[in-house]
């Protein structure tokens, strides 16, 4: 701990070195503490293997917790934030030193005078997805398994260009790998990745990105490319919603033709019913037919639906209390429980997050 608070206190301090003007220089917070109960008892208290974010039942945790500086000029920008948690243990965990209580840590420079055309560099949040680490900023409290099971953060370098009307934003990047700071070892062969965001009005909002990398060792890394699509549409003050699909390829072996083939679809429908109440429904359907994402040890690989129903209370802007139910049903016995193999599994979570 303290290693992570001298290295914070560094950090930032570099932030503030970087312009005259304090005032440049913005410190923002994050907390979020959950409980959640697994109906199948896990004995060691984990949440199934492919689940990495809230990951933690029958006990009161800390999913994430994070302090962040941000420095922004008309040239120049900057983010350091440092992090602990239960995300932070199960997504860092291969993750050398202090580098797994890093959160963000990037830097930009304007690279026209002109146009939006920015490069920035360092550990940024994933350009794949609708759901991030933060959960506030979700409309569900946890995350579905295409989330889960695509990087929640990557290293790298990215350009991104923005039009003058703000409707269409670019981003080309090179990457260490697959959700890594570190490159693996043993593998030399950069990744990269796309993304497009379209917004034709303020309601509206389509998405596509993908990556492209190899997974392995040199002498026998495999072609692993990924594409996610979404749309979020805002129908007015109250109702929204949210629909995503991904698919995924990676080759069998090196040089093979064939491929292991991951395919999901994920629907979420907002309504806020009153002025700091909301309801949340997501259906979601994973189906990873050779069991190259989510290793179930089956012969059908992973097919998995689940079904949540969230309930959220906000008594001020920046604050909610969440509880949520949620369902998986599988065609195979992939979940563990007291009784053996089940296909299905049933969890209740709750949190408070806050934001400062």
């Amino acid at each position: 701990m303290k290693k992570l608070l001298s290295l914070a206190a560094a950090l930032t301090s570099g932030l503030f070195a970087m312009g005259q003007e304090e005032s440049k220089v913005k410190f923002t917070g994050y907390v979020e503490a959950y409980y959640g109960f697994d109906f199948n008892k896990p004995k060691d208290h984990n949440r199934p293997a492919f689940i990495y974010s809230h990951n933690r039942t029958n006990e009161v945790n800390l999913n994430l917790g994070f302090i962040k500086a941000n420095y922004q000029s008309e040239n120049i920008r900057a983010n350091m934030a440092v992090m602990a948690g239960t995300y932070a243990n199960a997504n860092l965990a291969a993750e050398p030193g202090v580098l797994k209580n890093i959160f963000e840590a990037n830097a930009g420079v304007k690279l026209s005078r002109s146009q939006n055309l920015w490069l920035d560099v360092g550990i940024m949040p994933s350009h794949i997805g609708f759901e991030s680490a933060v959960s506030k900023d979700c409309w569900v409290l946890t995350r579905n398994i295409s989330s889960e099971n695509t990087p929640y953060y990557e290293s790298g370098a990215r350009v991104t260009y923005v039009t003058e009307d703000g409707k269409l934003t670019a981003s080309l990047l090179y990457l260490n790998g697959w959700q890594r700071i570190t490159r693996q070892d043993g593998n030399n062969k950069p990744a990269g990745g796309l993304q497009l965001t379209y917004k034709p009005a303020a309601a509206i909002s389509i998405n596509y990105s993908n990556y492209l990398g190899t997974e392995g060792a040199d002498s026998i890394r495999v072609k692993r490319l990924y594409h996610n699509l979404y749309g979020v549409f805002q129908f007015n003050d109250q109702l929204g919603l949210t629909l995503g699909f991904d698919y995924g390829t990676q080759q069998k072996e090196k040089d093979s033709k064939e491929k292991n083939k991951v395919i999901s679809s994920v629907a979420v429908l907002q309504y806020k019913f009153a002025e700091k109440w909301a309801l949340a429904g997501r259906t979601e359907h994973y189906k990873d037919m050779n069991a190259f994402f989510i290793n179930t040890g089956t012969a059908d690989g992973f097919n998995t639906r689940g079904y949540s129903l969230n309930l959220d209370y906000s008594p001020v802007s920046n604050a909610v209390v969440r509880l949520e139910g949620k369902l998986y049903n599988s065609k195979e016995k992939v979940f563990l429980s007291e009784q053996g193999n089940r296909k299905t599994n049933a969890l209740v979570t709750g949190s408070i997050a806050i934001s400062f």
